[in-house]
């Protein structure tokens, strides 16, 4: 045997000394999880070729395994491994550089060897180690010869070796990474399903054509029966009063691809029906084509609970609100007939009671269909004024506005007190007297201009009464805003400024 080492050894690591520690190496070798590369086509081709290159008839990718070598590819032999006890590539591995064995017979190791006394009747060996990155001897390229080799390889063969075994170390080291790239995608899909599978909704997936292709445990839980596999296969689970706007909602989001979101019932595993509450939003990519839905399905039942009692709870506050709104008004009537000298402040007192109870009754009326438009509110207020049933005294025109319950009295109480002065002393306390108010949409703010036409003429009094100091606390302290009144030739012209944020909260 000599050992011959050139330049070109040095392509591949040399075995560490920490590895002498053969359960250590046998780890780094089963890190690279061999056995799927058995007659892999590129360690194939690569034999064959080392077989041709050293003009050979055999030729192997041998891994030295705790009892065996373990022949991945090879050229030649019939078999997939021999005993470790008669391995070449034992001794191979922990070599600095190529082995090279020119006549087995003649040397102690070898010459009585299973191999060479018997089949494949080994003459010639040349080994070149294969070395994992950390240094570990895993097995080596070998090449044999049934025939005795004196003169042993030549350089160029030598460096052809060394060259197709890092060929074969890189083969091995695509397949860690690969395995080290399939772990880390299924690790990171574990902690994802096990996020998932954390939620309390019920989280799903679908393909681009609608095909439910995933579920979290939640449904499971909540529904105890297989998940279903396409939109119509819902339907068994949607209350029937809610399929027709559930159904219709995601066939038009799903033919748009746009976002989805509706409240239907459900029923649960217990035969029970709860309320929830589908979102579901696409994935597109790059040219805007949907690839994917996900969704999710939330229970909302103990909400939609809250929300009726709370219904019940304004309805029942709206009948008793009305009552005491008649109370106070018969009241203010039995005490006039008394004292005729209060009916004037009584028949006040009362069309403000009366304005108010409209003004509640539009935002919360007892049907529970809750109003919120400024313009609806307005229409409501000024319907006493009217000419006919189709002819109103005030007319509006302009931008409408969201209001909040909150905001609803100080504006019924603001215009009111307008309607009433116009009804008392302006255009609307003569036959063909009538007022417009324009309602203009400023951004953040809204400008109301009410100007009366076709009434007496009118003057400022010089007095600021009860009516005046209403109109300004109600303007500035509760809506956010001013107003400023002149009074021209033709009427009162009052141009109020409201804080649409103000009225909508």
């Amino acid at each position: 045997m000599t050992l011959n080492d050139t330049p070109d050894d040095r392509l591949m690591p040399e075995p560490d000394p920490r590895f002498v520690d053969d359960a250590a190496r046998l780890a780094i070798l089963e890190s690279f999880q061999p056995d799927a590369l058995e007659e892999d086509p590129e360690l194939a081709a690569i034999v064959q070729f080392a077989a041709r290159l050293c003009n050979v008839p055999i030729a192997q990718v041998s891994l030295v395994e705790e009892t065996r070598q373990h022949f991945l590819a090879g050229e030649g032999l019939d078999v997939t491994s021999t005993p470790r006890r008669s391995s070449f590539c034992k001794h191979a591995m922990k070599t600095p550089g190529l082995m090279e064995v020119r006549d087995a017979t003649k040397d102690e190791r070898f010459a009585d060897n299973d191999l060479v006394t018997g089949k494949p009747h080994i003459r010639f060996y040349g080994g070149q180690p294969l070395i994992s990155d950390e240094g570990a001897p895993l097995g080596a390229l070998c090449v044999i010869d049934t025939e005795p080799r004196p003169e042993g390889l030549s350089d160029l063969q030598r460096e052809g070796m060394a060259v197709l075994a890092q060929a074969v170390m890189r083969r091995l080291n695509a397949r860690r990474e690969s395995l080290a790239a399939t772990r880390a995608i299924a690790e990171r899909e574990g902690r994802l399903k096990r996020m998932i599978d954390g939620v309390p909704q019920i989280a799903w997936s679908a393909d681009a054509n609608g095909n439910f292709d995933y579920f979290n445990s939640r449904w499971q839980e909540r529904i105890g029966t297989e998940p279903p596999t396409n939109a119509e296969a819902w339907r068994s689970y949607i209350h029937a009063e809610d399929q027709e706007e559930a159904f219709s909602g995601w066939h038009e989001a799903f033919e748009q691809g746009e976002q989805y979101s509706t409240e239907f019932r459900m029923k649960q595993s217990d035969g029970s029906w709860r309320w929830m509450l589908a979102l579901a939003v696409p994935v597109t990519d790059a040219d805007d084509h949907t690839m994917r839905w996900f969704g999710t399905i939330t229970d909302i039942d103990e909400v939609q609970k809250a929300l009726h009692e709370r219904d019940m709870l304004a309805r029942e506050l709206s009948h008793r609100i009305k009552n005491i709104f008649a109370v106070v008004i018969g009241l203010a009537s039995l005490k006039v007939k008394r004292t005729p000298e209060h009916e004037p402040f009584a028949r006040e007192l009362t069309e403000v009671m009366r304005a108010l109870s409209r003004a509640h009754e539009f935002v919360r009326p007892e049907s529970g269909v809750v109003q919120q438009s400024l313009t609806g509110l307005l229409t409501a207020l000024f319907q006493p004024y009217a000419f006919s049933e189709d002819e109103p005294r005030v007319s509006i025109t302009g931008s409408d506005a969201e209001i909040s319950q909150k905001a609803a009295t100080p504006l019924a109480l603001v215009f009111h007190e307008l309607a009433t002065n116009s009804a008392k002393y302006g255009a609307l306390s003569t036959d063909d007297g009538h007022v417009t108010l324009v309602v203009e949409d400023r951004g953040d703010t809204l400008a109301l201009t009410w100007t009366e036409i076709g009434g007496p003429k009118v003057s400022a009094s010089g007095k600021e009464g009860f009516g005046t100091r209403l109109l300004e606390m109600s303007v500035s302290g509760q809506l956010g805003g001013s107003i400023d009144r002149q009074y021209h030739e033709d009427g009162l012209v009052a141009a109020l400024t409201v804080s649409k944020k103000a009225i909508s909260q």
